[in-house]
């Protein structure tokens, strides 16, 4: 029964190595149940905190290929294997430590490659995965809305642009091209920025024009 016990746990610690994004090693010497409850509380939705066998565990990290561990596994030891941001979990233990010195980042693997304990300290200085796509859909907004801008922009108002990069270009170009193109990036932002003419364009078009734009009058 014991052997079989044992090769349960084995089985289960290499399923959690495998199905995990990363994993951290912790040694929690002195920590109080209710404290280690507060720890899996801060880390829940990303990262489940288990405490572990060192034997059993070295045994499980080798049958899932994972190195990262050898010669840590020492002392009472705790994994917080991460199936979510790793970034927030790393945030969570680091802060846990801050608070709980007696909580010891010993570790850590993720997707493959071993952590040290530093290297796990920066990574909770990152920024996490929302804050980033939240920046990077910004940035993405704020340039639609300037080409929105220009797109909407009378006729007119497109043609004296064209005509100013154009005349601003063919002046720079063969002296130095790269102030040629920020001024004409320039040139752009000011035009999208710019309101809008209030000139309509003539009611009576010539028939060549019309065709070209659109269908002509029956």
């Amino acid at each position: 029964m014991a052997t079989t016990g044992k090769s349960g746990a084995i089985a289960e610690l290499t399923e959690k190595f495998r199905n995990s994004n990363a994993a951290v090693l912790t040694e929690y010497r002195g920590l109080t149940v209710k404290q280690l409850t507060e720890l899996r509380t801060a880390l829940r939705g990303n990262a489940t905190y288990a405490v572990v066998k060192n034997t059993l565990t070295d045994l499980a990290a080798k049958e899932a290929g994972v190195s990262a561990f050898e010669g840590q596994l020492t002392g009472p030891s705790a994994i917080a294997f991460i199936d979510g941001d790793p970034v927030e979990a790393a945030k969570g233990l680091r802060d846990f430590a801050k608070a709980h010195p007696l909580l010891v980042i010993k570790g850590g693997v993720l997707d493959g490659r071993a952590l040290s304990a530093d290297e796990i300290k920066k990574l909770a200085d990152l920024e996490s995965r929302e804050v980033l796509l939240a920046k990077l859909a910004g940035a993405m907004n704020a340039s639609l809305s300037k080409a929105v801008s220009l797109f909407a922009a009378p006729l007119s108002q497109a043609a004296r642009l064209v005509e100013a990069l154009r005349a601003q270009v063919e002046a720079t170009a063969p002296a130095d091209p790269a102030p040629a193109a920020d001024e004409a990036s320039a040139a752009a932002d000011a035009a999208a920025d710019a309101p809008q003419d209030s000139v309509e364009a003539p009611q009576d078009a010539p028939a060549a024009d019309v065709a070209e734009g659109g269908d002509a009058p029956a």
